[in-house]
């Protein structure tokens, strides 16, 4: 008998870690090569995790909800042949029963780069005032990493030089407050210093949610944003679309929306300025060759973002089909990770819930994301002094400062505006 490592694999582009949001085995039981082990959450999307041997499962590492770095062991496999590997565990920390005082940060042995500091670590612990020399680090001999720091900022226990000076003369006495505090308000607790109190409803968070907010965390935390807006006179492309829309139906079996000019009209701007269709990586900006553009697209209680690749392309027609069909995968929990790779700019159609002005959070590590808000009928003073109703659309665009500048957006946001006031009969075609 052979024992064999499963590992946290890598499931797109950029990913560094993944949850497991629910094991699929357990202990004992039989597994054949490629039998699904575990859902794992990455990025906004949830994978099967397949066995790369058949055996039994000897034993699970990884806990539900616990996160990995990729390569870690999640867990350990007999199979039939070969020579028997010897692994080490670390052994389970046994953690203090909960009591009223804040959790004490967990210890661990410091190692020879417990004192290195990457760009992001310095970066969030001076943006958090946390002192980088009270953080017990996780990583590879005691190197404190990104997620430790995460990890503390969600807490909002910051460790200060000031807090722990007064922590011990602090803590002793309010102890039996606390306590005293508690019996007399039974109908209120907190959690995470969020008071909770008879009637309100505690949703836990799935590991899709948990994933998602680290994402928007990471891209708050990393990516200075700025943010422009253009307004919009797409009335031509309203009365194109309206007059085209029920034999289009008729003849392709899907809708013809407004999202799909909008999609168009953004892939061809970023052929025109390239410099928009960018990534920041540390010491280099990367300009991407492939224009793949990332939708967002909402659940009942998740948010997921497919992509179309190849956007610039495509027709209206094969965006319009392609943007139907990554919503129906994506609302009959059919998406592949696959197809949640590989994007370069995210459009977000925020105007179909009615939204006229947004401030989207960037898709990290893309370097923008455009809002396409409600259309709605304005008066408008057009040429001549005339004043007509006017079919208007506010267009948000949220950008990474340190790879754009309000020069190249502003003529990007342009361009856009141009295409799309110049749509109509004349010289737009949907094949």
């Amino acid at each position: 008998m052979a024992i064999e490592n499963i590992l946290m694999p890598q499931l797109g582009e950029s990913v560094t870690e993944g949850t497991i949001e629910k094991w699929l085995v357990k202990p004992g039981d039989t597994v054949d090569k490629y039998d699904p082990l575990a859902e794992v959450n990455t990025d906004k999307v949830t994978a099967e995790v397949p066995s790369s041997f058949a055996g039994i499962i000897k034993e699970l590492i990884a806990k539900e909800g616990e996160t990995l770095e990729v390569g870690a062991i999640i867990c350990v496999i007999e199979t039939a042949g070969g020579s028997s590997v010897a692994i080490e565990v670390a052994p389970a920390i046994e953690m203090p029963a909960a009591s009223a005082q804040k959790p004490t940060p967990l210890k661990r042995e410091k190692g020879a780069a417990a004192g290195r500091y990457s760009p992001a670590v310095l970066r969030l612990s001076q943006d958090n005032n946390i002192d980088l020399s009270l953080v017990e680090g996780s990583g590879k001999e005691g190197r404190i990493t990104r997620k430790d720091l995460l990890a503390i900022i969600e807490s909002g226990n910051i460790p200060t030089a000031a807090s722990v000076t007064t922590s011990a003369v602090a803590q002793a006495p309010e102890q039996p407050q606390v306590a005293a505090a508690a019996s007399s308000a039974p109908k209120a607790v907190e959690t995470t210093n969020v008071p909770v109190a008879v009637g309100d409803i505690e949703i836990p968070v799935t590991g899709v949610r948990r994933a998602i907010a680290n994402n928007m965390l990471r891209s708050k935390h990393e990516a200075p944003h700025a943010w422009m807006m253009i307004e919009v006179d797409v009335t031509g492309l309203v009365q194109f679309r309206d007059a085209l829309k029920n034999d289009f139906k008729k003849k392709e079996g899907f809708n013809l929306t407004y999202f799909a000019f909008f999609v168009k009209a953004v892939s061809q701007a970023l052929k025109e300025f390239p410099m928009m269709n960018s990534m920041w990586a540390g010491d280099k900006i990367i300009q991407k060759k492939d224009i793949n553009i990332s939708i967002a697209v909402a659940t009942d209680d998740s948010l997921y973002v497919p992509v179309i690749t190849s956007a610039d392309e495509k027709t209206i027609k094969g965006l319009g089909r392609e943007i139907n069909e990554l919503a129906g995968k994506v609302r009959s929990g059919k998406l592949k990770s696959s197809e949640m790779q590989g994007g370069t700019f995210t459009v977000n159609n925020t105007g179909s819930f009615g939204s006229v002005q947004s401030m989207g959070i960037i898709n990290h590590p893309q370097a923008a994301i455009l809002q396409v808000e409600s259309i709605v009928k304005r008066p408008m003073i057009m040429d001549g002094g005339m004043i007509a109703a006017r079919d208007m659309v506010n267009l948000c665009l949220s950008l990474d400062h340190r790879v754009l500048d309000g020069l190249v957006c502003g003529q990007f946001l342009a361009r856009v505006k141009e295409i799309l006031e110049n749509v109509s009969a004349d010289n737009t075609s949907v094949y």
